[in-house]
């Protein structure tokens, strides 16, 4: 695959929104509480937008790049959602910076075409996955807050207005929870229609693997939450290889295909 930018009116609502990123993550420390919500808000309409467009295009295109875009929308809107529910959890709006360069790869990595689809359940398949990678993201940025948290306890730096740690953990469980469910949904899925479109055809390749194993690591840390009470550092460190696992899973495989080896899915 070659890298392409596509016309101005789906270039436009992907820049404003890397801007818009930027000028959070650098910013929002000296912004006031209005603007840094007006610009939240500006800036997850205006990638939306240009996620509308991109998936709206004929032929439909999907790869890594629009995966990594998706999840960071995702992740950022709950975590949007959150501030506004929780305000004890701050303005830790460096996380912004993660979607300046998620929406610009999707630029310039639109992904594969797919002239046509090998089934109208496909796209149901590619909508669990992307709900599991940003459940799971917002996992791991809570994962990141949780140890941000306990560096704070020890120093003796914590704010009395901050919210709890033990709160925030059950937060975090629950978004573990939610992608552990979507997860095995999409492996579900994924499975089905590789045996009714393919039959014969192998269904273990490097993204199922790494999809397995990071199922796996969910599975054992629920479990051991569930048993063991397992929290803290155990439960971090279980998030980000879970994390890990998954982005290797279909962003790595087809990072290696598209970008890399120059070919399709």
């Amino acid at each position: 695959m070659i890298v392409t930018v596509g016309p101005w009116w789906t270039v436009a609502p992907a820049l404003g929104a890397a801007v818009g990123y930027a000028a959070l993550a650098a910013g929002a420390a000296s912004l006031g509480r209005r603007a840094t919500t007006g610009i939240m808000l500006a800036t997850l309409v205006l990638h939306g937008l240009a996620l509308a467009v991109a998936f709206g295009t004929t032929p439909v295109r999907f790869g890594f790049a629009p995966t990594l875009s998706v999840t960071a929308w995702l992740v950022l809107a709950i975590y949007a959602v959150e501030t506004r529910l929780y305000p004890q959890l701050g303005t830790r709006w460096t996380l912004a910076g993660l979607g300046v360069p998620a929406v610009l790869l999707a630029l310039l990595f639109p992904g594969t075409a797919y002239p046509t689809l090998a089934s109208p359940w496909l796209p149901l398949h590619w909508a669990l996955g992307f709900a599991s990678y940003g459940l799971l993201g917002a996992a791991v940025a809570h994962a990141w807050m949780i140890q941000r948290s306990e560096a704070a306890i020890r120093r003796g730096a914590t704010q009395p207005s901050a919210l709890p740690l033990l709160a925030l953990e059950r937060l975090t469980f629950r978004f573990v929870t939610g992608a552990f469910v979507l997860l095995t949904l999409t492996l579900a899925a994924g499975w089905t229609f590789t045996r009714l479109l393919q039959p014969t055809a192998g269904w273990i390749t490097h993204k199922t693997v790494f999809t397995a194993l990071s199922w796996a690591v969910l599975a054992v840390l629920l479990w051991g939450r569930w048993r063991w009470g397992w929290r803290g550092r155990t439960a971090v460190r279980m998030l980000y290889v879970a994390g890990a696992l998954l982005l290797l899973g279909y962003v790595g495989s087809h990072f290696v295909l598209e970008v890399i080896l120059r070919r399709g899915a």
